[in-house]
């Protein structure tokens, strides 16, 4: 299992939501970020998931 971060910014750049969760693979990763801001009304907001390699498995802007 790898530790993949999820961060969620308003528009004026403060973060909202700082959390990390693990996933085997990168496109469970990305089912499990989307549903986290699903849950908590964030899927507008500006997001991102990284992976612990550094690259991003989800972006919206």
């Amino acid at each position: 299992m790898k530790k993949y971060f999820l961060t969620v910014f308003e528009k004026d750049g403060t973060n909202v939501l700082d959390d990390s969760f693990e996933a085997e693979n990168d496109s469970e990763a990305k089912k499990i970020g989307e549903g986290k801001l699903d849950e908590q009304g964030y899927q507008e907001y500006t997001h991102r998931c990284v992976a612990p390699e550094g690259h991003l498995v989800l972006f919206h802007r």
